[in-house]
């Protein structure tokens, strides 16, 4: 190779690294502020890979160095997922969390119909917008849930049952999905392939319910050494992906199975700390991707529409999640708080957004409207964090209606409100006296006025 064309290369690899480092750290500085401010840091994430990215400051003018990265940090997300389900609790809250993610599936395909006819999508683009709707976001929900400390609690089962509901069904999503590019998609090939996967699942679930821990051979060799655990969970994590990718349903559905029968071993507890890092580090990868995707100069020309539907979209499922979870028998305290966890659109949506594109069912403007909407309402996850904060003395008060909690949740706020009107009254009083004195007085120097002149 020519000196000129290896010195070319190698600056050019230089400013790659530049711009991701910088990436990199503006991200780090993002999160600590959002941090500092009790709020989740992936939104920092989120907008540092925005103002730095395509269409920001365009430090990355691409989205492909970071694109392998991020679906690895989906499979290993679901790995981790899996690792983390305890079978025995799901299946617990299986039916509540079977009605309400059914619940929202159906609403949301309702909402994305609404939102095809305005628009003139297609019967596939249709449906993957229903499917991006009906997602929450897991990691979101999961993090205000436990800043709230009610994570453990009634409203953090539930929630938590639901979310990992979604999370199944992202599997046959992302299978139906990625089946549907094409005019003659094969609609009994993807049954089939949905039929096959749902059996898979049913059947390790069923298995572990009533089975005690698989046996790890050479569990007691490898238990303390970190490497190897590492290497050996995600070795297992990649080859279930690969071969479940290879077999057309889906690299993450793969990892998911993989995952729930780590979680299921002797291993667990082993495994799980030492994951755990890799898995974060990704899954802030994937978080910057998000925010590279999102598209400032569609968000710029089409700034109310985005808004609109993001708030539209966020009110909807706050709405009907808690409408859902008190008709499936949870309390009204209950309800509010794991419904306003739920009110965003998901990561996985992202996901299933880029799925429907590569496949062709997905139009390129609807792709980015539904990855705008999508940042958006993940964007907004903070003002859900300090609602539900306030929403938190619902569970102490003992209240029966949310007007009570509502009252309660924003009494600072009243009583500040109350005090501003008593001093914009006494205000109002004082400049009114003022004036009448001022108006008094000024008679009576007109009349002395007169008078003098007589």
């Amino acid at each position: 190779m020519p000196l000129d064309t290896a010195v070319a290369e190698n600056a050019g690899h230089a400013t790659a690294l530049v711009g991701i480092a910088a990436v990199v750290a503006v991200a780090a500085l993002l999160g600590l502020f959002f941090l500092w401010l009790r709020q989740p840091p992936l939104v920092g994430f989120i907008a540092a890979g925005v103002a730095l990215g395509p269409t920001g400051a365009g430090l990355i003018s691409s989205s492909e160095n970071v694109a392998v990265l991020a679906e690895m940090g989906v499979v290993v997300l679901l790995f981790f997922i899996g690792m983390e389900l305890s079978v025995k609790a799901f299946v617990l809250s299986l039916r509540q969390a079977l009605l309400v993610m059914a619940g929202q599936l159906l609403a949301a395909m309702v909402l994305a119909l609404g939102i095809a006819t305005l628009s003139g999508a297609s019967n596939s683009e249709t449906i993957i917008l229903g499917f991006i709707i009906a997602l929450s976001s897991t990691v979101v929900a999961m993090k205000m849930l436990e800043e709230m400390g009610v994570l453990r609690g009634d409203a953090g089962r539930i929630a938590v049952g639901v979310l990992i509901a979604q999370d199944i069904a992202v599997v046959p999503m992302l299978i139906f999905v990625s089946s549907l590019g094409g005019e003659g998609a094969d609609y009994r090939l993807i049954a089939i392939r949905m039929a096959v996967a749902l059996a898979l699942l049913g059947g390790l679930l069923w298995w572990f319910g009533r089975h005690m821990k698989l046996k790890v051979p050479f569990a007691e060799a490898i238990e303390d050494k970190v490497e190897m655990l590492a290497l050996g969970a995600l070795a297992v994590c990649f080859t279930a992906a690969a071969v479940s990718g290879v077999a057309g349903l889906s690299p993450a559905y793969g990892a998911f199975l993989a995952g729930i029968i780590v979680g299921n071993s002797t291993l667990r507890s082993r495994v799980i700390p030492v994951i755990e890092p890799i898995q974060s580090l990704l899954l802030v990868v994937f978080f910057l991707s998000i925010g590279l995707l999102i598209d400032l100069d569609f968000i710029a020309e089409r700034f109310w529409q985005v808004l609109f539907v993001s708030l539209f979209v966020i009110a909807a499922k706050s709405v009907l999640n808690i409408f859902l979870l008190r008709k499936t028998g949870s309390s009204p305290q209950t309800a509010l708080v794991a419904g306003l966890s739920m009110a965003q659109i998901g990561e996985f949506s992202f996901v299933l957004s880029s799925a429907g594109y590569a496949a062709g069912a997905l139009g390129y403007d609807l792709f980015r409207l539904s990855i705008a909407v999508s940042a958006v309402s993940l964007l907004v996850s903070p003002l859900w964090v300090n609602v539900m904060h306030r929403l938190e003395n619902m569970a102490s008060e003992g209240l029966e209606n949310y007007r009570q909690a509502l009252a309660v949740a924003y009494a600072h706020e009243l009583h500040e409100v109350s005090r501003g009107r008593d001093v914009l009254a006494r205000g109002v009083d004082w400049l009114r006296v003022r004036l009448r004195a001022a108006r008094v007085a000024y008679e009576q120097r007109r009349r002395a006025r007169r008078g003098g002149d007589s």
